[in-house]
Order: C-alpha cells, then sequence, then structure tokens
C-alpha cells in the first residue's frame, strides 16, 4: 500500500512538472475569429480594440484595412514589422481579417 501511495504522488509531480515546463497557457481564441485575424490579436488587441502605442482595427472600414496591409506587402507603407507580416498573407486572408475587424 505505501508503495502505491508512493507512485502515486510520484505520478502527481510529474505531471504538475510537466505543466509548469510547457509555460503559460495560450490566450483562447474564439472560433468565430478568422485564422488570418488571430495572429494580429497578439499586437492589436482582444478583437483588435488596440493595444497601448499598437492602433486598433475594429471598426475600421474593410477597405481602408485591406490597403493598408496591400501596401505593407509592397514596402509603400513605412513599418516595424506589419511589412514583413503582411507578406505572408494571400488576398483570401486579407480580405477575411478586414472583414472581421470592419465587423467589430
Amino acid at each position: 500500500m505505501m508503495a502505491r501511495a508512493s507512485r502515486i504522488r510520484a505520478t502527481g509531480s510529474l505531471a504538475a512538472l510537466l505543466l509548469a515546463a510547457a509555460g503559460p497557457a495560450p490566450i483562447a481564441v474564439p472560433v468565430s475569429v478568422p485564422m488570418a485575424a488571430q495572429g494580429c490579436l497578439g499586437c492589436h488587441g482582444p478583437a483588435g480594440q488596440g493595444s497601448g502605442a499598437v492602433p486598433p482595427l475594429a471598426g475600421r472600414p474593410a477597405s481602408e484595412i485591406v490597403v493598408a496591409l496591400r501596401e505593407y506587402q509592397a514596402g509603400q507603407r513605412p513599418a516595424t514589422i506589419m511589412d514583413r507580416i503582411a507578406r505572408g498573407y494571400t488576398e483570401a486572408e486579407i480580405a477575411a481579417a478586414a472583414a472581421y475587424f470592419a465587423a467589430r
């Protein structure tokens, strides 16, 4: 009986160690957020409401967001990181993200 209790404690300790090593839990993102828009939330805040010096995307016209992303892709708009991020988006992904944020 004593050996079984030791195994249970060891298993519990191992589970706690593995959870701690995994790092912080990821931010939960609602399923309704398009995949293309999910990457924006880290800097632009929950639902694109803005975060500190990073401007909000929520409520901006979709056409404005599309133009901005295309300008970042083409290197026509000053950027620190958005030019590199925007290059990874397809036209369909840009449209989906723009529609999502315009509806917020």
